[in-house]
């Protein structure tokens, strides 16, 4: 089997594409033939090394995978060889065939192109919990997502347009016709004050911040009384925008803002501990999506794929901002299963 591996610690530079033995599955492990791999903006956090709790390397990126059951461990229940599975698992999405323990897996249907399924397994999600179960919005809020050409943020937007909340999402020039096609109010980051435009409309009930550091200053000048900032990343200290004094310091006014009587509350969030924390609730999220991606009620942006041996480019097409919408890795396994798609 093939995959690919982060041997040291830097951007997409340090990937390299290794070849070893087919995995075998422990004791409760599922061995999952992987067809498509989520790219994220979380895969080159974890390479830069600028997040605590970073993994060491060598290892394999991929926050999330579509698969098929390819071998059953001692003392697996309820899953079939053949069947389709979902795993969101942080690190190891990057490769042909890997090994999970069966409560990292969700059944998923056979009826979806694998492609449009991964736009799922994390950007869906996170955009779910974020609008549903952290910033508790309804029909008639609204919500300010920068970022919002890619991933992440068609997905938050995808969502909003389909509860009636309307978004606003700073994006580049060239990402503005995305950014209405999905309901949103595009704001030109580069020659726009993103601050100015949405207090002139009242202020929103949510901000979903990537950029981390001094930028979330900016954010949190947004809220209405009520609202959240949530702080999911820090894409500048990643690119080296910022230095780690920006970034602890953007993390430390996050506190402060929560001490203050501001009637307003701000957060760091990582969805992989919060479903960590949520047995259970991670499947019930997907499966709510799978209805309504079935129901045609949503519809993920899918930009490109890349084959999995091209995820350093993948991954460079994604840092460069180039993205509209998700970027997939496809395994061979992909190409051979659905040779119509």
């Amino acid at each position: 089997m093939r995959r690919i591996v982060a041997v040291e610690t830097g951007g997409p530079e340090v990937l390299q594409l290794v070849e070893e033995e087919i995995p075998e599955p422990g004791p409760g492990e599922v061995r999952v033939k992987v067809l498509t791999s989520g790219v994220a903006f979380g895969d080159l956090l974890w390479m830069s090394g600028v997040v605590p709790g970073s993994p060491k390397p060598p290892f394999s990126p991929g926050y999330d995978l579509v698969g098929l059951v390819d071998k059953l461990g001692e003392g697996v229940n309820g899953f079939e060889v053949g069947q389709r599975v979902a795993a969101f698992v942080k690190t190891g999405g990057y490769a042909e065939y890997s090994c999970w323990p069966q409560e990292e897996l969700t059944p998923i249907s056979d009826d979806l192109d694998p492609t449009t399924q991964i736009c799922l397994t994390l950007n869906y999600v996170t955009a779910y919990v974020l609008i549903n179960r952290i910033g508790k919005i309804t029909s008639g809020g609204r919500i300010l997502v920068h970022g919002a050409g890619g991933g992440m943020g068609t997905a938050m937007l995808d969502l909003a347009r389909t509860m009636d909340i309307q978004a606003f999402g700073t994006a580049s020039l060239a990402k503005h016709e995305l950014v209405e096609s999905l309901g949103g109010i595009p704001i030109d980051y580069r020659s726009e004050d993103f601050v100015e435009i949405v207090n002139r409309e009242g202020g929103v009930d949510l901000v979903v911040d990537h950029m981390g550091g001094s930028h979330l200053a900016r954010s949190f000048q947004c809220l209405r009384p009520g609202g959240t900032l949530v702080s999911t990343s820090s894409y500048a200290a990643a690119l080296g925008q910022s230095g780690a004094l920006e970034t602890v310091g953007g993390l430390l006014r996050l506190q402060l803002w929560n001490v203050w009587p501001n009637q307003r509350s701000a957060l760091l969030f990582d969805v992989v501990p919060f479903y960590k924390k949520n047995p259970g609730m991670y499947s019930l999220d997907l499966l709510a999506l799978q209805e309504l991606l079935a129901e045609e009620k949503i519809n993920p942006v899918l930009d490109t794929t890349f084959p999995l041996e091209e995820g350093a480019k993948a991954l460079e097409y994604l840092r460069d901002g180039k993205a509209k919408g998700k970027v997939v890795l496809v395994t061979e396994a992909y190409s051979s299963t659905f040779p119509g798609l």
